[in-house]
């Protein structure tokens, strides 16, 4: 049986409004240097699309954490959504930022890691502990706290908040990752 299909399909630049190709090209120009994953959805709420790329750039260039903690967390909010797309656009990027690919792959089966230092450690648990349960105990949110101060708690949850949003809107979307992409394994 044929998947179906996305449900927001990439707008040709020509067919859109003033206000869609401001947007559009400021993420063409932007670190993400193109517009892929979510936004191709959020084109067509032009407002919504400004502020999720500001508040997505803050939270993802401007984050305290160093970028191999982030990647991480962004691998296992993916995870936790099955957001194919996320997964693949970040896995590679994790793993330039230092994230074993046996890390990602324990991730990517919904495994704790092992061997993972205790910055990594605080980090995945405090994730997990977030999204499986929707709140975080005092000892997991001490070790964040203690190694990364408010602003680093703060920088994790903002920065989970808006991958959450990502792997919703790509979900419902139904972006596909491209042809010949490793899927995420199907979890018991």
């Amino acid at each position: 049986m044929t998947a179906p299909g996305v449900r927001f399909p990439a707008l040709a630049r020509e067919a859109m409004d003033d206000d869609q190709r401001e947007v559009f090209d400021r993420l063409a120009a932007s670190p993400r240097a193109g517009v892929r994953g979510p936004y191709p959805a959020l084109l067509r709420h032009p407002a919504l699309a400004k502020v999720h790329e500001a508040y997505g750039a803050h939270v993802r260039y401007n984050n305290s954490l160093p970028d191999r903690l982030k990647e991480m967390a962004i691998l296992i909010v993916a995870r936790h959504w099955n957001a194919e797309y996320e997964w693949f656009a970040h896995r590679s990027h994790a793993e330039k930022a230092g994230v074993p690919a046996a890390v990602c792959d324990a991730i990517s089966r919904g495994e704790a890691p092992e061997g993972l230092d205790a910055e990594a450690s605080a980090v995945h648990d405090f994730a997990v502990e977030l999204l499986r349960t929707r709140a975080v105990g005092d000892a997991v949110f001490a070790r964040v706290k203690e190694r990364f101060g408010d602003k680093g708690v703060l920088d994790l949850i903002a920065l989970m908040g808006n991958y959450v949003t990502v792997a919703m809107i790509l979900n419902v979307d139904r972006h596909p990752v491209p042809p010949g992409a490793t899927p995420l394994p199907k979890l018991g």
